[in-house]
């Protein structure tokens, strides 16, 4: 029998991931899996902490020893994704999941509130920019490959 906690968890990582499946259909179209799940974490912390380590750049060559959300070197287009990503969670409610997931990478200068509060919109803008980049790469994909996430990790290395 398995445990109210443990029974709490797992329909807990069902409509997680239900959720996940919704953004990438709303997004792009996209048809995603659990093992996308996992591909998708090690992408969006990845992103994140190469993000924070820009925005410590910035804070440090400014003086100041707190990062603040103007650190992060948010670009126009991911800008756009921050905004589509906070139309589609108007109806899926995936925030409070970003926020539990996203990494919040040790850095030598500290997160201001307002910079830890930001970030989850930050790895969702980040969802709806690979969402729309798997479909540049094959506007036919409905289901990401391997190949597909590693092109997509590519780019978004080259670039962000």
């Amino acid at each position: 029998m398995i445990s109210t906690e443990a029974s709490s968890n797992v329909v807990g990582h069902v409509m997680s991931v239900s959720k996940f499946e919704r953004l990438f259909r709303r997004a792009a179209g996209l048809d995603v899996d659990k093992q996308d799940l996992k591909r998708y974490g090690d992408f969006t912390n990845h992103k994140i902490y190469d993000l924070m380590l820009r925005a410590q750049a910035s804070a440090e060559a400014n003086g100041r020893v707190i990062i603040e959300p103007f650190d992060l070197p948010i670009t126009k287009g991911l800008q756009e994704s921050i905004h589509a990503f906070r139309k589609i969670d108007e109806e899926i409610e995936l925030q409070p999941i970003l926020d539990h997931l996203t990494a919040r990478p040790p850095l030598d200068l500290a997160y201001s509130d307002e910079t830890e509060s930001r970030l989850p919109e930050v790895a969702g803008g980040l969802s709806v920019a690979l969402a729309h980049t798997f479909k540049l790469l094959d506007s036919k994909l409905k289901n990401p490959r391997s190949e597909h996430w590693e092109r997509c990790f590519r780019i978004f290395d080259l670039l962000l």
